[in-house]
């Protein structure tokens, strides 16, 4: 295999598609690869398996606090959120944070999450059904994160929506979809980031005089190391919770629907097999890996397969290579709904594992099971339309189209 021209930070790359075999020469040839970005500047690209792992497991020598993508700079500067917010944190810390944010994952809240989200799907897949097609992406996947805002803060659905749309403009601040190209990014971000403070800000005034069974409630009344929460602890973690359930649940059905019409074998053997519906669901999450990649920073010199990583190095951990490196998966560029075992790093692994992951599982078994019980076969109805992001593996626009069985 030629090496291929390797750019990890362009996004435009990655909407081409042109990633899998960026990565796939460097799983191969180059698994821990130093990506510069200047004479003096970049960063390192982990992107087999077993890399990836081990610095997801080492929470000594790696740290959260550099924030959770790559920015402008590529110096270990701190993220504002920095001991703040859940995934930005470092023990103990961290373990103090996700315990109080645990509530919103109890059992309780999952039911009642189940409950609201299929009551949205059923109705969002019965319209397309309906009308014959749909734009997947705007008019089906968007109900899963909405249900389970619902559920977990007690708003509207209209205002879920509106919370849905800011996070899609924060994660898409470089798609011209959700931001003028004109503009600064780091503008966009930050302004975008400030109307979802307003929208958690406004919660918290209301939940002060009227507490309800939803987490800014809770959080109001936790206590960490015998102190009550700050606001701004309250609002970067109900930020952290909203981006990362938002947009990775609603980008994964849309990767998993693309894949199915894709594979119609796959589709029909999910359809004539519901006890699939497990490992389909981990096989679309490993076939999607929407979360391209996840930051960590060096606290130390550290060796990892023969390379020496200094301290205050930036390192990029690629769960979308990970999760196509054939040591660990038989025929990786296969999908295949019954593949067991399925170990992906969709969801990172060790103490940072995505706190949402029985979420996750949860929505997207809800719309895959209606999705497979519809007695229609799926098609493209128009081109996709893909997220402008090396961080986020999203789908903006998913025309389909439903053929009814006879």
């Amino acid at each position: 295999m030629t090496r291929p021209d390797i750019d990890l930070t362009d996004p435009d790359r990655f909407v081409a598609g042109e990633h899998h075999a960026m990565l796939a020469w460097l799983r191969e040839n180059d698994p821990v690869h130093w990506h510069a970005t200047g004479p003096d500047s970049g960063f390192w690209a982990l992107t087999g398996y077993d890399e990836v792992s081990e610095v997801y497991l080492d929470h000594t020598d790696f740290s959260s606090e550099s924030g959770p993508m790559l920015g402008g700079s590529f110096r270990s500067e701190t993220d504002p959120a920095a001991g703040l917010m859940m995934v930005a944190t470092d023990l103990p810390r961290h373990r103090m944070i996700r315990q109080q944010l645990h509530w919103a994952f109890s059992q309780d809240m999952l039911r009642k999450i189940a409950e609201q989200v299929t009551t949205l799907v059923d109705a969002a897949m019965d319209r397309a059904l309906a009308d014959g097609g749909c734009d997947f992406s705007t008019d089906v996947a968007t109900e899963l994160p909405a249900g389970a805002v619902m559920a977990i803060t007690g708003v509207s659905h209209r205002d879920a929506h509106e919370l849905i749309g800011m996070t899609r403009r924060m994660i898409g601040f470089r798609d011209p979809l959700f931001a003028d190209p004109e503009e600064d990014d780091r503008l966009v971000l930050a302004m975008t980031q400030a109307d979802i403070f307003e929208f958690f800000a406004e919660i918290i005034r209301d939940r002060r005089r009227n507490p309800g069974p939803d987490l800014v409630s809770h959080l109001l009344r936790a206590e960490m190391n015998g102190r009550p929460w700050t606001e701004d602890e309250i609002l970067y973690n109900c930020l952290n919770i909203a981006v990362g359930g938002n947009e990775t649940s609603s980008y994964t059905a849309c990767s998993g629907v693309e894949a199915l019409i894709a594979h119609p074998g796959e589709h029909a053997r999910l359809r004539g097999t519901p006890a699939l519906l497990d490992s389909a669901v981990n096989e679309i999450l490993r076939w999607s890996s929407t979360n391209l990649y996840v930051r960590r920073g060096a606290l130390r010199d550290v060796e990892i397969s023969g390379r020496t990583i200094r301290a205050g190095d930036v390192v990029t951990l690629w769960n979308v290579s990970a999760n196509r490196d054939a040591k660990q998966f038989a025929d990786p560029d296969t999908f295949d709904l019954g593949r067991t075992p399925n170990r992906h790093l969709s969801y990172g692994v060790g103490l940072h594992r995505c706190i949402g992951a029985m979420l996750a599982q949860t929505e997207l078994s809800i719309l895959f099971r209606k999705f497979a019980e519809a007695p229609v076969t799926a098609a493209l109805a128009g081109p996709v339309g893909r997220l402008r992001s090396n961080f986020i593996n999203g789908i903006t626009s998913l025309p389909i189209s439903f053929q009814g069985h006879h």
